[in-house]
């Protein structure tokens, strides 16, 4: 399981127009799930996300976590993140989960994130989404499980 994670000011997610997803400053998680990922990685990824100490204290160090820092959390579904790119010119996606096992961990990711207390919002698995961001820094990490 795949975060690419990217300190924002302010993000969110569009389906038809339509806003589905929302935030102020906080993480935007792009995530990609694999063959083999299971809960036990989701949480470990949940707490590697929210742990992350990417966000600037009084002393503007990055010591603290999107929680210490008050943000919160847009998590959408990015299945690209799981591509073989180490050969040619076009990606193979065969390390990718099957989109019924995707989605069913993307929701649990972002239900596990929500159990903390921490304010999440969502893309639409599947959905053609655009998304909009204001990276702040830019800071952006990727992290997997």
């Amino acid at each position: 399981m795949i975060a690419l994670i990217q300190r924002v000011s302010e993000a969110s997610v569009r389906v038809d127009g339509e806003i589905v997803g929302e935030i102020g400053g906080g993480l935007l998680v792009l995530l990609g799930v694999e063959r083999g990922d299971d809960e036990a990685k989701a949480l470990k990824l949940r707490d590697k996300v929210l742990g992350y100490r990417i966000f600037e204290d009084d002393a503007g160090k990055m010591n603290l976590n999107v929680q210490q820092s008050g943000g919160s959390v847009l998590v959408v579904s990015q299945f690209t993140l799981a591509a073989d790119t180490k050969k040619g010119m076009r990606p193979g996606f065969s390390q990718g989960a099957a989109p019924a096992d995707a989605d069913r961990l993307y929701q649990y990711f972002s239900q596990a994130c929500a159990d903390t207390g921490i304010q999440v919002e969502n893309g639409r698995f599947g959905a053609d989404m655009k998304v909009s961001l204001i990276n702040d820094g830019p800071v952006t990490f990727w992290l997997q499980a």
